[in-house]
């Protein structure tokens, strides 16, 4: 997992609530194997239409915002289903950081597996950042994630708080696996440890 220090870059605002992870990522992309791939299905429903142009009234299809790496949204960003997918789909895109007053409890964890930051602010502060987007268009912001601050294009300064455990994922690049990977020496001590106790259970199998 890519990790996550210092970000530069457009904030696009979409300051609406309740946006769920079937807006984000609607279900008829579920079917994939894989997680890459998800860029086109950010928002799909919303920023195409039936025959797949681009509606021209959607802001992540307008210049400057198509190249943000930052969202401001509403309440409850990504409630609803438990999918993966939502935030693949926006790291896919390139967004990554959210700013909202609040958060779906699973989309914050499934989003710190992939390397996005999901910044809590409250809602008077995220809807001044939203209209700050809105009036200097194409200006880089800035989130310092060790120092704990967003840098906005007028030059604001707001400080967010967030997890000692998620920032420090991030700031290291550990999904779970990586987490795991952490204790491999005593994953290898276990296993030669039970190899010696129990060496039936490392035989393999034969079915007839």
């Amino acid at each position: 997992m890519k990790a996550f220090t210092v970000l530069r870059g457009i904030a696009a605002p979409l300051f609406k609530d309740n946006i769920d992870t079937d807006q984000i990522c609607p279900k008829q992309h579920l079917t994939r194997l894989v997680r890459t791939g998800f860029d086109r299905a950010l928002f799909s429903d919303r920023r195409f239409d039936a025959e797949g142009a681009e509606r021209a009234d959607f802001i992540l299809n307008q210049e400057p915002w198509r190249k943000a790496v930052i969202l401001l949204a509403g309440e409850n960003f990504g409630c609803g289903s438990s999918r993966e997918h939502a935030v693949w789909a926006l790291v896919e895109f390139g967004v990554q950081c959210v700013i909202a007053p609040s958060f779906g409890d699973i989309f914050l964890q499934n989003s710190v597996n992939s390397g996005l930051l999901a910044v809590s602010l409250p809602f008077a502060d995220v809807r001044k950042l939203a209209s700050d987007a809105l009036g200097a268009p194409g200006m880089e912001w800035t989130v310092d994630l060790p120092n704990q601050t967003i840098v906005t294009a007028t030059g604001a300064t707001l400080a967010f708080d967030i997890d000692p455990s998620r920032r420090a994922r991030l700031i290291d690049g550990l999904d779970e696996i990586g987490l795991t990977l952490l204790h491999q020496s005593e994953i290898d001590a276990f296993e030669a440890s039970q190899r010696n106790a129990a060496p039936w259970l490392w035989h393999p199998s034969h079915l007839n």
